[in-house]
């Protein structure tokens, strides 16, 4: 036998070694990457908690305000990061300069949120409307008007209860409802949020900010709420006019005929005395 020769069952082990490192290999550039449905895939490192994701051959959406399952190792195309959990909302908006902001609560209602929508865009400038979910439901193409003029479409909760009597379970009901039906009807998640009535809890806080959203409340009640006359709302919000102040008013929940004719005063007020109305930004 000459010496370059091997004997034949030195040549079996040598290939039998040569198709294992072939498949390590394989199984090294594959990793990380998704696999065949119904087989488990290596997970990618991620930040936050992971769970089964749906199969490779049957992707779904993925949603803005849940803890999403991942596809099969692959990391999701799109997340909201939580944020940092507040004490108490925010009352003002100071980094603005000398502006103010306009919110108006509870809609979208077409008895008054168009008329609404009219004189702010007579005068354009911008606003924040903080929608109520069963309201968006009823009234997606009057929403998408409201995203379509620039203004900020916002999370009001589902059915404006006092959020502080729900258990968490229902506070985060009230909001992911209503956030998938801002986002069905804009094609954006919202990015702000407001407690009914102005009731806020710990609860409260922690699930807006696992759901990517800034709790704002407000620095001036216009009042509008209680029907006092349009010369009451206007004067009271003139006279807490005034640098980063946000400013409350109602477009639905009642006969708000009063808020509509209120705007058509105060807005070209305000201007004329060099306030910009402007809308905050994430």
């Amino acid at each position: 036998m000459k010496k370059d020769q091997m004997i034949p069952g030195r040549r079996a082990v040598l290939r039998i070694a040569a198709c294992l490192g072939v498949a390590v290999t394989t199984r090294m550039l594959t990793a990380g990457h998704a696999e065949a449905p119904g087989r488990p895939a290596t997970p990618l490192p991620t930040a936050g908690p992971k769970a089964a994701g749906p199969k490779a051959s049957a992707p779904l959406k993925p949603s803005s305000y849940r803890l999403q399952p991942m596809m099969e190792g692959v990391a999701p195309r799109y997340s909201r990061p939580a944020l940092q959990v507040r004490k108490e909302p925010l009352l003002e908006l100071p980094e603005l300069g000398r502006s103010m902001v306009l919110t108006f609560d509870d809609g979208p209602d077409p008895r008054y949120t168009p008329d609404i929508l009219r004189t702010l865009r007579q005068y354009d400038v911008r606003a924040m409307f903080f929608v109520c979910g069963e309201m968006v439901e009823e009234y997606p193409d009057l929403t998408r008007e409201i995203a379509d003029d620039g203004h900020l479409v916002c999370n009001h909760t589902w059915s404006h209860p006092l959020m502080p009597s729900l258990p968490p379970s229902g506070i985060r009901s009230q909001l992911v409802r209503t956030s998938e039906e801002i986002e069905k009807a804009v094609g954006t998640p919202p990015l702000w949020y407001r407690a009914p009535y102005g009731a806020w809890n710990q609860h409260l806080f922690e699930i807006g900010a696992k759901l990517g959203m800034e709790p704002l409340a407000w620095t001036v009640d216009s009042l509008d709420w209680t029907a006092p006359g349009t010369d009451r709302i206007v004067s009271g919000i003139l006279d807490g006019a005034g640098p980063g102040v946000v400013v409350l008013s109602h477009d639905a929940g009642g006969n708000r005929s009063q808020s509509v004719a209120a705007l058509r005063r105060y807005l070209p007020w305000l201007l004329d005395e060099g306030y910009r109305i402007a809308v905050p930004y994430r």
